[in-house]
């Protein structure tokens, strides 16, 4: 322990057996709870993390990492369950671009997956000196722990992040001119009852996407209505859909704003016997494997999602390496035609 009892010591940074003493349990179910063993109750986890956050506690961990400045490890923070992550091919690209860029330099690539963290025990460990920097992709206006912990670590975010600071550094496509090219391609082919299934609202690339829709029927004179929120996920495109045509049946073309949800929209036509394109045409966003292995090949619109992940790893090593890089970094999108457009 640090400090002594003379006059003007530093106090004592908190330790492993002062966490064990305010949560009254032991020194080793501390550690347990620290190092994320299964073996301690529910109860009791509450009990050491609270007294964690009390007391400020951060493992010993940190200084030996301190000690060398560095831990040779980047994070990939990504706040969506599992179902969400190995399921969505956008994820698979942008983690294959990150290795991409890795696999030339030194750091290794840990996965956190923080859909729910309640006690914050990732953002303790990412200030805990484990890592030496984050990469955050599917960011939600509701994460506002990692949000304060960009402000205390080099991070690089993959999409622009709600609530945006000045020193905030992110790699994104323009997701309202994707939107807006997605619903000028139907209007091109002639379709006028135009909706959208949209992505979460808590996201920015989904109000994006949303806007670019209304900005286009804006601009041809067309009723914006038709549009039904869902989540990125195949169920929620699914339930969306089935919402949209129930509530607008003459829909002739419609924008949905991932090609995974696409696959779900696609299914739903099927079962209220709607040809695509011939009765109504669909326009996907990403241009993921989602989109040609589906039963009709996706018009969509493409996204770098691999060259992406590439320029996250990129500028954070170099923000590691003491360079200045640029905080708002824009890749181009483009359509890609298809047989359901």
């Amino acid at each position: 322990m640090q400090g002594g009892a003379g006059t003007g010591a530093r106090p004592s940074a908190p330790t492993l057996e002062m966490v064990a003493r305010e949560a009254n349990v032991s020194r080793a179910t501390v550690s347990r709870v620290v190092n994320g063993s299964p073996k301690v109750s529910a109860e009791v986890e509450r009990a050491v993390n609270a007294a964690i956050e009390k007391l400020n506690y951060v493992p010993n961990r940190a200084a030996r990492s301190l000690a060398s400045r560095t831990s040779g490890a980047i994070a990939l923070v990504v706040p969506e369950d599992t179902t969400m992550f190995f399921g969505d091919p956008y994820f698979a690209s942008i983690v294959q671009g990150i290795t991409r860029r890795l696999d030339t330099s030194e750091y290794l690539l840990n996965l956190l997956l923080s859909t729910s963290d309640p006690n914050r025990k990732t953002v303790r460990y990412l200030r805990s000196g484990v890592v030496d920097g984050a990469l955050v992709v599917s960011h939600h206006e509701g994460d506002h722990s990692l949000a304060d912990a960009a402000r205390e670590m080099p991070m690089v975010f993959g999409g622009r992040p709600p609530n945006i600071a000045d020193d905030d550094i992110y790699v994104d496509v323009d997701n309202l001119e994707g939107g807006m090219t997605a619903t000028e391609r139907l209007l091109a082919i002639g379709r006028r009852r135009v909706g959208t299934i949209t992505g979460p609202l808590d996201m920015p690339a989904a109000v994006d996407r949303l806007d670019g829709f209304r900005r286009a029927m804006a601009t041809a004179g067309l009723a914006d209505d038709a549009v039904e929120h869902a989540d990125f996920s195949v169920a929620g495109a699914v339930a969306a859909t089935r919402r949209l045509l129930d509530r607008v049946p003459d829909l002739d073309g419609l924008f949905v704003a991932s090609d995974l949800m696409a696959t779900g929209a696609l299914s739903v036509l099927r079962e209220r016997g709607r040809h695509v394109p011939e009765d109504i045409a669909i326009v996907g966003y990403d241009d993921s494997p989602a989109a040609t292995a589906s039963a009709i090949p996706l018009t969509t619109v493409h996204q770098p999602s691999e060259d992406m992940g590439y320029m996250m790893a990129d500028l954070l090593l170099r923000i590691l390496a003491g360079e200045d890089v640029p905080h708002r970094n824009i890749m181009p999108t483009r359509l890609v035609r298809r047989a359901s457009a």
